[in-house]
């Protein structure tokens, strides 16, 4: 009996401390200190050095209070025509912006649906003949038949043609879920976290973008971003989106640092398990500019349901100003080369300074193991 009280105080308390528990921080990228070679800086070059210092500095500042950077402001979600996002008292699969979601719409509204209706009216129907054809009261004297040939034939024949009927399409989605993105997609490593997300742009510089759930305006501190009609939905607006260009194929890999997540978004037909210590990739193309809103669809602890997806497409050249402003690079563009460098290097060819020998530079240039 006291073990059956513990049980029920325990599952009482569980959705306040769910809450109660704050999200891990974003982890730092770890990286091995280097020391460089000591160079002599002209006095005529401060300025110059003090200004490449303070640009990364002047990159690094903080976003404004609705996600905006230069060149880039977060769309606005369509809750007008609910896209990408679940519509009140809809029975059906969201609106598909894939090929994939559309196909498999398609196969659920054009032949599951209707092979199931056909069995089941079917079925009641013999229900309801036997019933009244065969009670005890209509048939006093029961039939003796064991056997009937043309009924087997027919019972063993049409199961196996509607199976075959579903077989073929659902076959069909099954290679085309996983087909091979092609070379020239956009890669994203989606990440998870508990409880966030983080998306890697390998093909842009590398760098991540870590999204966390928007709280209410009365659950934040003063001065703090929250969430409103411009994020999203409560409960699945995030601060930073992974952002995509529509019309493009995307690779998208998924891996978690932690325990088993899933990656999972609805309305573009796309569900992938983010396993720790393994990577899954599946392949994406989105064909309609908006926000897609999705959820980690694998129970993963005490705040699983509060750590959304939100997948933003948008056409490529304003993707580009989104990569631009997150300090990343378009795939073949070449970064610009650092503006000190020439700063120190000619005042010491006009001196005629000898340059440091090899011998004293590579030990302080030698990464420390």
């Amino acid at each position: 009996m006291l073990k059956k009280f513990l049980v029920v105080v325990a599952a009482m308390a569980m959705p306040s401390l769910a809450l109660a528990q704050p999200a891990n921080p974003a982890p730092a990228p770890v990286t091995k200190e280097v020391a460089a070679p000591v160079v002599a800086t002209p006095a005529a070059a401060a300025p110059a050095a003090a200004e490449a210092a303070a640009a990364p500095a002047a990159a690094a500042a903080p976003k404004s209070m609705d996600g905006s950077l230069p060149g880039y402001t977060p769309m606005r979600p369509d809750y007008a025509n609910s896209v990408g996002m679940p519509k009140a008292k809809e029975v059906d699969f969201q609106e598909q912006f894939s090929d994939n979601g559309q196909y498999a719409k398609w196969i659920n509204n054009a032949i599951l649906l209707p092979i199931i209706t056909i069995i089941s009216m079917f079925v009641l129907g013999l229900l309801l003949w036997v019933i009244v054809r065969f009670n005890r009261r209509a048939n006093p004297v029961p039939s003796k038949t064991t056997h009937n040939t043309f009924i087997e034939v027919v019972w063993t024949l049409v199961p196996v043609l509607i199976l075959l009927g579903i077989a073929y399409p659902s076959l069909d989605l099954l290679a085309k879920q996983f087909k091979p993105a092609p070379a020239d997609a956009v890669t994203i490593k989606a990440t998870g976290y508990q409880w966030y997300w983080g998306y890697t742009y390998p093909d842009h510089g590398g760098f991540e973008v870590v999204s966390n759930m928007l709280k209410e305006q009365g659950d934040v501190a003063k001065g703090e971003r929250f969430r409103t009609e411009n994020d999203g939905p409560k409960l699945m607006a995030a601060d930073n989106r992974m952002v995509v260009p529509v019309g493009v194929p995307i690779r998208i890999q998924t891996t978690a640092a932690d325990v088993i997540h899933a990656f999972a978004v609805p309305s573009l037909w796309f569900k992938l398990d983010a396993v720790p210590g393994r990577l899954n990739e599946k392949s994406l193309t989105i064909t309609k500019p908006g926000v897609y809103f999705g959820q980690c669809s694998e129970l993963c602890g005490a705040r699983h349901a509060f750590m959304p997806i939100v997948v933003e497409a948008l056409p490529p050249e304003k993707f580009a100003a989104w990569v631009k402003a997150q300090g990343g690079t378009m795939p073949g563009a070449e970064k610009p080369a650092p503006a000190a460098a020439p700063a120190v290097a000619a005042p010491a060819a006009a001196a005629g300074t000898a340059p440091t020998t090899d011998t004293a530079a590579a030990p302080a240039a030698a990464p420390t193991k």
